[in-house]
């Protein structure tokens, strides 16, 4: 089955030189229990696919299909409660609510959705990342390797089927990144779908797939 599916999708901004093309016309399907990586320099467009596949930066042109669902022909509420219930995210900055515990920000994306018994469940997964004994701090008294497997939490509170990361060993030694993959691998192994865009050449030992960007567009290497 076909999890992600991009058609002809291009993502143009006006910059101060003209129209800047961060996504040009990209084409690329994903099947379910893949763990792909995507592979470019900076600048090369790949924060910009993972956030359009995900549903957070609508494309200029083209199409994004996830599970059977056209992201962008859905209200922006409606794309938002999608995201909440089958996508979770985990980025390079963490992007933690700085005056929440640790646990109320793994807890933030139930509120959309009302998952049965998520006080459990995030407990749970924080218990399994090593985190049970900082629950209660904030993001601030955290490294930053608590603060990862924080977001990981966080993107995994919900159940999701697919799982996108956006440089998530970039800020991280290399003990710590290992164990990102590692947590990664886990879901990946337990039948999701992960999407990793990364210039980080360790993620490829762990990808069954690698796909290279370039100016906005797939080449061959």
């Amino acid at each position: 089955m076909t999890v992600i599916r991009l058609s002809e999708v291009t993502k143009a901004y006006r910059g101060r030189r003209g129209i800047v093309r961060a996504l040009d016309k990209v084409s690329l399907t994903v099947d379910e229990g893949e763990f792909l990586m995507v592979k470019g320099p900076s600048g090369s467009g790949k924060s910009t696919l993972l956030l359009a596949a995900g549903g957070m930066i609508r494309p200029s042109e083209g199409q994004i299909v996830v599970a059977d669902e056209d992201l962008y022909a859905l209200s922006s509420g409606a794309r938002a409660r999608y995201r909440a219930r089958s996508i979770g995210f985990v980025f390079q900055m963490f992007h933690l609510v700085p005056y929440l515990s640790v646990l109320d920000n793994v807890l933030l994306p139930t509120a959309l959705v009302g998952l049965p018994e998520s006080h459990s469940r995030a407990t749970s997964l924080l218990e399994r990342f090593g985190m049970g004994g900082r629950i209660t701090h904030k993001p601030g008294e955290l490294s930053t390797g608590e603060r990862q497997r924080t977001a990981m939490a966080r993107a995994l509170v919900n159940r999701p089927r697919l799982l996108l990361a956006d440089e998530p060993t970039g800020n991280l030694d290399p003990d710590n990144a290992a164990q990102i993959y590692g947590y990664l691998t886990e879901f990946h192994k337990s039948g999701g779908t992960v999407v990793v865009v990364s210039h980080d050449a360790a993620c490829e030992q762990y990808a069954t797939r690698t796909v290279h960007l370039s100016e906005g567009a797939l080449v061959d290497v």
